[in-house]
């Protein structure tokens, strides 16, 4: 796998896991099944676009991670407000999901400089 030494699909796979074992007992399903999908799907798009041959395919599924933080750190903003998640963790999470973001971005510019389309 390409991308397993980028430090930014590092990262975003340990934050998934400690959301996916923070969200353990959470008896909200729905909720629970929604974040953890969202927070998968960052690492999971950088490794897929990591095997794409082209850099157009490399930027889009990129950009289909940043779309999933996003949608995390609305989902955690809720989590907080209705108490299914500890204030301090979700801060801290939203302020990793906010540097992931800025990686990804940093990401993109750098591909989009590389000539292979």
């Amino acid at each position: 796998m390409i991308c397993k030494n980028l430090e930014v699909w590092k990262r975003s796979v340990a934050l998934s896991s400690e959301i996916y074992l923070y969200l353990a007992d959470l008896k909200d399903y729905s909720f629970k099944d929604q974040l953890r999908r969202n927070s998968l799907s960052i690492p999971n798009n950088i490794a897929e676009g990591f095997e794409r041959i082209s850099n157009k395919e490399k930027i889009r599924f990129i950009d289909i991670s940043r779309g999933s933080i996003a949608e995390a750190q609305t989902q955690i903003y809720i989590g907080i407000k209705i108490k299914y998640i500890d204030k301090n963790i979700g801060n801290k999470w939203i302020k990793e999901l906010e540097e992931l973001g800025k990686m990804l971005t940093g990401l993109i510019k750098n591909i989009s400089g590389k000539a292979n389309d």
